[in-house]
């Protein structure tokens, strides 16, 4: 028999019935159903302070540290990602920073998938080697013999995307990893274009897996977040070294706005997901669109793996090209009238932007984008025949 279902035990519920309750505290009789906004950075203390730790992060103490918004928001994140703790910071690049600063030090080789998000490209070619002397090898993560011959003693991490940032490609998480814990690393993959349920990192052997908050798992473009999620030994340590005394906190209105946000995720993701197939097949077979790269296409270099890997589609995420140049492109996106052109993804409304081929991340990417460039497409909530008839439009406006 399984365990009754109860909202205090989010193991015993089901995605979508955790998404609406795990992180939630329901107040005393009278009080509200729902966590509320808690607008302080103190905490009152007991009248015996004397066995608190001032830098402790497990109740409510002081912001910086945790509140009450915070800790929901982690106890929901870690729910969700079948983990066992989460930290919650400002954004998904201080999430980022906060694993890489915790776990590495100087001297120490890291491993990196060659098509990142730029500020994880940045972090791993200048500003982590330059200040404090840690080195990186850019491998196609998709490769798992480039991945095995690029290990060295002094290897403590592997990072990598689920779903590569902004190229599509797709990497066996599960295999990377039993290389890398062969080797004695740790593995953290970078999640923000997969969340749950798409994949869920940690369950294929990953040690850490990062979100933009910002993202799909708000949903709705207004609040900036991020979060680690793992072992507890290893959160515990990110909220000592990376949160209290770097301070890259949450607000608790950002805390409090992703948290409302994420009770609609599974919701959304169906939803989303099962738009972006349809869309991803009608761009692939006009002749004015140069080429798709979405996950879910037969096409697309590692659909078998993502067919094999991911749980209820593809995701959400494309980057396409229409037929011409960078000019060509633009003129694309400007005749669209129901897609928004903006640089963030994972939005309830469909966005769309321009990426050139300028940039040294671009040598790393197929050779169709490092010519063309491409729009790099996040679907949202709007009807897909909509969305499909504004492309359309946009290509006959523009061809």
């Amino acid at each position: 028999m399984s365990p009754r279902p109860d909202k205090h035990r989010p193991e015993t519920l089901a995605e979508s019935t955790q998404a609406v309750h795990a992180g939630n505290e329901v107040g005393p009789d009278g009080g509200p159903i729902r966590t509320p906004i808690v607008m302080a950075n103190s905490y009152a203390l007991p009248d015996d302070p004397s066995e608190i730790s001032w830098s402790g992060t497990d109740i409510p103490l002081y912001t910086r540290n945790s509140g009450v918004n915070q800790l929901g928001l982690e106890r929901k994140l870690a729910a969700l990602e079948h983990g066992e703790a989460a930290v919650a910071l400002g954004s998904g690049v201080a999430a980022l920073h906060a694993a890489f600063f915790t776990l590495l030090k100087s001297g120490d080789h890291v491993v990196v998938a060659d098509t990142t998000y730029e500020a994880t490209y940045r972090l791993f070619t200048e500003l982590l080697p330059d200040k404090y002397n840690i080195q990186a090898t850019l491998v196609d993560a998709s490769d798992l013999q480039t991945v095995q011959a690029a290990l060295r003693p002094t290897t403590r991490l592997v990072h990598l995307e689920a779903i590569a940032n902004p190229t599509t490609k797709v990497t066996d998480v599960g295999a990377v990893a039993r290389i890398a814990h062969e080797a004695g690393a740790l593995v953290s993959v970078d999640s923000t274009f997969s969340p749950p349920p798409l994949i869920r990192p940690l369950e294929l052997g990953a040690d850490l897996v990062v979100h933009s908050l910002t993202k799909y798992i708000n949903g709705h473009g207004d609040a900036m977040g991020g979060a680690v999620i793992g072992r507890q030994e290893l959160i515990h340590r990110i909220k000592g070294d990376a949160m209290v005394d770097i301070g890259g906190v949450i607000s608790p209105f950002n805390a409090w706005l992703i948290m409302r946000g994420s009770v609609t995720l599974p919701l959304r993701w169906r939803q989303q997901s099962a738009s972006a197939a349809r869309l991803a097949e009608f761009l692939e077979a006009d002749d004015r669109v140069a080429f798709v790269a979405y996950p879910g296409l037969a096409s697309h270099p590692q659909h078998d793996l993502a067919a094999r890997q991911f749980s209820g589609g593809f995701g959400a995420m494309m980057a396409f090209a229409v037929r011409g140049d960078s000019e060509t492109q633009n003129r694309f996106v400007a005749n669209l009238r129901l897609i928004t052109s903006a640089v963030s993804l994972g939005h309830d409304e469909s966005l769309i932007v321009h990426v050139g081929t300028d940039g040294p991340r671009v040598a790393y990417y197929p050779e169709a984008f490092r010519t063309l460039g491409h729009l790099r497409f996040s679907v949202g909530l709007e009807d897909a025949g909509d969305l499909i008839a504004d492309l359309d439009a946009a290509l006959d406006a523009t061809f």
